[in-house]
């Protein structure tokens, strides 16, 4: 029989004895601190639950991708800014990745103009708290012409103190064929790509790779235009009194977010960049010039996918960075998740709720974006023998 005395000497003995007294301790200050907070907000006779969720919520909110009125539920005005949230993270996440691309690039560059204003753009921008930025951003904006004196940057787009209006197309049923169309095109795009890289893999022979993905793009959805003959027509903005009727629109609150988080966390990514082009070897470009490689090619088929494995796993840090960034959106107006979810918390009193189901978002969200990173890291890694 084991002796007590002999069994606390093994360290794996140890080791799961220390687990279950932090795991008692956690539990123990997580129960102290839900029963305190239950005590105290039925001592003041404050309604406790997700009930609320199924009232009305009484209130409006000025940009949704959903059909939404002040006489829907608290959940249907959370998921709106849910919504509101996602869209200007997965615009922000697109283009704070190509600008930061393109400056870290930029930071490499032995044109000394290029090169300086790369270097400015980091510095600056990394520099300048984020709150501040998306102010400046959300005032020059505001500063823009009234609707009656908006500027024409395109025949049919306008641009106002009020966001920017452009055309739309006008639906008609056989667009849903064309959108079904464009998502095979995707797919056949894709394939060509892998098939391509196959047979270059396989036997050394090239394959007109862009032809055949510009044709896979754009012949289904033209072939499903001319067969359900859908009307391309636009419904383009007209003035009408003191603002534009028609269209669609950008409001200036999602504008000044969306330029705030993606000039500033392109800065960071810039940095990412450039030290992931840096930590491929030199020999790597001395051997592209070798076999007659313009430095173009060697950048984008030598340089950057050698690249890879250094820029991914920062890259998703400021993906999620950028993503609960956008909380931000509160201080110049734009209705996201926190947003909505304080307006509701002002009005039902429910703040423990309101706050719980934020962090669980956000969580969620920042799973996921974590999740699908480290499977494309795991895809772009080196693999060794």
């Amino acid at each position: 029989m084991t002796n007590p005395v002999q069994a606390l000497n093994s360290a794996r003995v140890r080791g799961w004895l220390y687990q279950a007294l932090f795991l008692a301790c956690a539990l123990a200050v997580a129960w102290y601190l839900v029963s305190n907070t239950l005590t105290n907000l039925a001592t003041r006779g404050v309604a406790t639950g997700f009930g609320f969720l199924h009232r009305e919520a009484g209130f409006e909110i000025g940009e949704s991708l959903l059909p939404y009125s002040a006489s829907d539920t608290y959940l249907t005005a959370l998921v709106v800014g849910l919504l509101n949230t996602l869209a200007v993270s997965a615009a922000g996440v697109v283009l704070a990745s190509l600008l930061g691309v393109l400056i870290g690039i930029g930071r490499l560059s032995s044109n000394w103009m290029v090169n300086r204003f790369a270097t400015l753009y980091v510095e600056t921008v990394r520099n300048v708290p984020l709150l501040l930025q998306l102010v400046v951003w959300y005032t020059i904006l505001n500063r823009l012409p009234s609707p009656r004196e908006a500027l024409e940057i395109l025949p049919g787009i306008f641009l106002s103190n009020r966001g920017m209006k452009f055309p739309v197309l006008v639906e008609h049923a056989g667009h849903g064929w064309i959108l079904l169309a464009l998502v095979a095109g995707i797919a056949a795009a894709i394939a060509v790509v892998r098939y391509a890289r196959r047979r270059r893999e396989t036997t050394g022979k090239p394959f007109p790779t862009l032809p055949a993905v510009i044709a896979a793009l754009l012949l289904p959805p033209a072939l499903a235009f001319v067969v359900t003959g859908a009307p391309l027509a636009f419904d383009v903005p007209a003035l009408a009194g003191f603002n534009f009727e028609g269209g669609g629109s950008v409001t200036p609150e999602f504008t000044a977010l969306l330029i705030g988080l993606s000039v500033y966390t392109a800065g960071f990514i810039a940095e990412i960049v450039r030290s992931g082009i840096l930590a491929v070897p030199h020999g790597q470009t001395e051997a592209g010039l070798a076999l007659g490689l313009s430095p173009g090619k060697i950048l984008r088929l030598v340089i950057l996918p050698q690249a890879l494995r250094v820029i991914v796993p920062p890259l998703t840090s400021q993906y999620l960075n950028l993503t609960k960034n956008s909380s931000l959106a509160v201080a110049i107006g734009y209705p996201d998740l926190v947003s909505v979810s304080n307006t509701s918390a002002n009005q039902t009193g429910q703040v423990v709720e309101a706050v719980a189901m934020m962090m669980l978002v956000y969580l969620i969200i920042s799973l996921a974006i974590s999740g699908f990173m480290n499977w494309y890291n795991r895809r772009v890694a080196l693999v060794t023998r």
